[in-house]
């Protein structure tokens, strides 16, 4: 499977305490000591491991199908973990309209308010 496929394929499954086999191979993500680990980036896992928390904490869909007994994990929506704690290079205009490039604050701390009218 193509790394950009990665996240986008579906675990079937017919236990919730077990780490699913194909889970790494499908998803990218592994489970190891510290929680579901993809590369550099883990995210924290109660114990014991429950595919709930899984799919919770990393949003995938998770759905029953209790005529057949199977879980079907689904691929992950991309939007409750980072994927690195660094900000991509921002310009936006300021009070008078020039470009001010938020990488001019390195080093500092910033307080960003966003605001959006609808």
């Amino acid at each position: 499977m193509a790394e950009a496929d990665l996240g986008r394929a579906g675990v079937i499954l017919d236990r919730l305490d077990v780490p699913p086999p194909e889970l790494e191979q499908r998803t990218g993500w592994s489970i190891k000591s510290g929680g579901a680990c993809r590369g550099e980036q883990c995210v924290p896992l109660s114990l014991p491991f429950d595919v709930r928390d899984l799919a919770g904490r990393l949003g995938m869909a998770l759905v029953h199908d209790e005529e057949h007994g199977v879980w079907a994990l689904g691929p992950q929506s991309g939007g409750r973990e980072l994927a690195s704690a660094e900000l991509p290079d921002i310009v936006l205009p300021d009070r008078q309209g020039r470009d001010f490039a938020l990488r001019s604050l390195r080093g500092t701390k910033v307080f960003m308010i966003a605001w959006a009218s609808w």
